[in-house]
């Protein structure tokens, strides 16, 4: 008996679509993976720096302890560390579950802040290099203004200790020379006997003796007295102005390397998010037609 068989059926997708789409599918799940895996680790990245701005801003002396420095600039850079760890977070966060859930709305987001981040940090360039002048000056009076007002206010100290960890650091002493000083209404300087100046001028490489800058300020803790340096005492002899154009010179491929670096990373975010957020539903609505 015979029997009837019915037409091979045919598919009526090419073979070739099928495996264009898989490698579509394929395409978009690496990118997916590839957001989340990176965004995950800045989100990480952004704790830290949010749980290191709160721990200084808690326990300061702790912190100044443990890093074995008698001052620093905490309270200013605690606030900068902490915001930025938020916005890190807020940012990482968006791009984790938008890319990991494959919502659009939050791809779009994550887009339009990096999009607004890497414009600000364009802004922000442009001003610098165009009002650089003004922008020297504007340092300058600021700098002036910290010297002649240095030990006069003991309940805000912030922008003194940014003083001193500018001239510990690039090894200055004043602005354009430590005859700055003079103009220090609580360190008392004269011009017979040269300028009193903070112990944050102390140069211990010309004696050779790193403990001696602790034991100055050791015998000024617990007093209301600025700690000063005795009349002697040896010091840098250049402005800060100078040392901190020297640093910028020698710094200046570092500089514009970290500053190439996470602009390309941001455009690199911006448009892997963007590709997502565009072909995500396009490319599996034809899946599933096909399917």
């Amino acid at each position: 008996m015979d029997t009837c068989e019915g037409p091979p059926i045919v598919s009526l997708v090419p073979t070739y679509s099928k495996e264009k789409m898989s490698a579509q599918e394929s395409c978009l799940s690496l990118i997916k993976y590839f957001l989340f895996v990176f965004n995950l680790f800045f989100f990480v990245l952004g704790s830290l720096f949010f749980c290191f701005g709160i721990w200084v801003l808690i326990d300061k002396t702790s912190f100044a302890f443990f890093i074995g420095l008698s001052f620093m600039p905490l309270q200013t850079w605690a606030k900068v560390l902490a915001v930025s760890g938020v916005l890190t977070m807020t940012l990482a966060l968006l791009g984790c579950l938008g890319a990991l859930k494959e919502l659009r709305c939050l791809l779009g987001l994550y887009f339009g802040m990096l999009l607004l981040l890497f414009a600000t940090q364009i802004t922000i360039g442009i001003l610098i290099y165009t009002q650089r002048t003004r922008l020297e000056r504007r340092v300058q009076e600021l700098a002036l203004q910290t010297i002649q007002g240095y030990g006069a206010n003991l309940g805000d100290t912030a922008a003194e200790e940014n003083w001193d960890y500018t001239q510990f650091q690039l090894r200055c002493c004043g602005w354009h020379s430590p005859r700055d000083w003079i103009s220090a209404r609580m360190l008392k300087g004269n011009e017979s006997e040269g300028p009193l100046v903070p112990c944050s001028c102390y140069n211990s490489t010309a004696t050779n003796d790193s403990s001696s800058y602790d034991k100055l300020l050791s015998q000024h803790m617990g007093t209301a007295d600025p700690c000063t340096l005795p009349a002697k005492a040896p010091y840098y002899r250049e402005g800060c102005a100078q040392s901190l154009r020297k640093w910028l010179h020698n710094n200046l491929i570092s500089i514009v390397a970290i500053c190439l670096g996470a602009g390309l990373l941001e455009l690199s975010f911006m448009t892997l998010s963007i590709f997502l957020c565009r072909n995500l539903d396009h490319v599996y609505d034809r899946l599933a037609r096909y399917r």
